[in-house]
């Protein structure tokens, strides 16, 4: 008495695969397909370069002119730096420049009265000569003190801080004020490109290749992107591989920001249906395969859903096999 429903049911469900149905739509011949293998990991927003402004003198920043978040150019002054011990060489220069000068005007002065006196013998040409060569002398001193104040000056100059190339100021280590050395930080620019940059386990990484379609993960307006793999870094460090993945639009607001990143890392044959040939009777799916002139249900066992040439897929693990035609529809 307790087989009679198990043999009922075993009756009904022969007939639910067998029994033909009455009308035939769309058919697909089943072919085995090449699915990628993705990887799911977190890309940093960042720089692909960061580069320190610095202080090429030391001195006290006199005046801070940017700050975190700043867009700037190449040349744009940042800060300046002032050292007044180069205000005090320029006057102790020009202190020297003007005692020279008086000198030299007293020597020329005795040349050209030493000139006069020659002609009436009144003097020896070995004079006439030291005079000469006292006013050459001093000529080249003024010209060895203007050179040191140029010098000076162009020290002056370079206490602007300017930026290294263009990009975003990521960091401003220092304040106004503050002391500094020659070689410091005034600023960390973020230049280069803003880029996701991957840190990849090295045994996927002779999947990477420049120039592939990376896929990121939805954005602040709930859509996904696609980027492309546009270096990677030859260096492995702590077993990772370094790659920049560039993504049009990519909102750069906040450097630093993690964002899922799908990763292809493998290729495998897999039998795909049409997600929307699947039919589900008392907790088991089935397809309609053309066999012959009629059209008969087939128990499957589906696997996970896949989205491929703008259609939504189901692979297919058992239950069917390469040369079905499947059934999508009715007349």
């Amino acid at each position: 008495m307790k087989r009679f429903p198990m043999i009922l049911m075993a009756v009904l469900l022969s007939g639910a695969l067998l029994s033909p149905t009455s009308g035939q739509g769309e058919t697909i011949t089943l072919e085995p397909r090449t699915i990628i293998e993705w990887k799911a990991i977190h890309g940093v927003i960042e720089a692909r370069e960061n580069v320190p402004a610095r202080a090429r003198i030391g001195g006290t920043i006199e005046s801070l002119e940017t700050t975190e978040g700043d867009r700037v150019k190449a040349g744009q002054r940042l800060a300046v730096v002032k050292d007044d011990k180069l205000e005090f060489r320029l006057r102790a220069i020009d202190a020297q420049l003007e005692a020279l000068q008086a000198r030299l005007d007293t020597a020329e002065t005795e040349l050209k009265r030493g000139q006069e006196l020659i002609k009436r013998g009144v003097i020896t040409t070995q004079r006439l000569d030291q005079l000469t060569t006292e006013v050459n002398v001093l000529k080249g001193q003024i010209r060895s003190v203007e050179a040191e104040r140029r010098v000076v000056e162009q020290q002056v100059n370079e206490g602007a801080v300017l930026a290294p190339g263009d990009g975003i100021v990521l960091d401003v280590p220092v304040s106004k004020g503050s002391v500094i050395n020659p070689g410091e930080p005034v600023a960390i620019i973020g230049s280069g490109g803003m880029f996701l940059r991957l840190s990849v386990p090295e045994r996927h990484a002779p999947r990477l290749i420049e120039g592939d379609a990376i896929e990121i993960g939805s954005g602040d307006d709930g859509k996904a992107q696609t980027g492309r793999l546009v270096k990677v870094y030859p260096q492995i460090a702590g077993g990772r591989v370094q790659a920049d993945v560039e993504v049009p639009g990519l909102e750069t607001r906040f450097v630093g920001k993690r964002v899922l990143v799908r990763l292809p890392v493998s290729e495998r044959q897999a039998l795909l249906a049409p997600a929307e040939a699947l039919e589900m009777t008392g907790g088991i799916d089935f397809v309609r395969v053309l066999t012959g002139e009629r059209t008969l249900r087939r128990a499957v066992v589906p696997g996970r859903r896949i989205a491929l040439d703008g259609r939504e897929w189901v692979e297919i693990l058992s239950g069917l096999v390469p040369g079905d035609k499947v059934v999508i529809g009715d007349e």
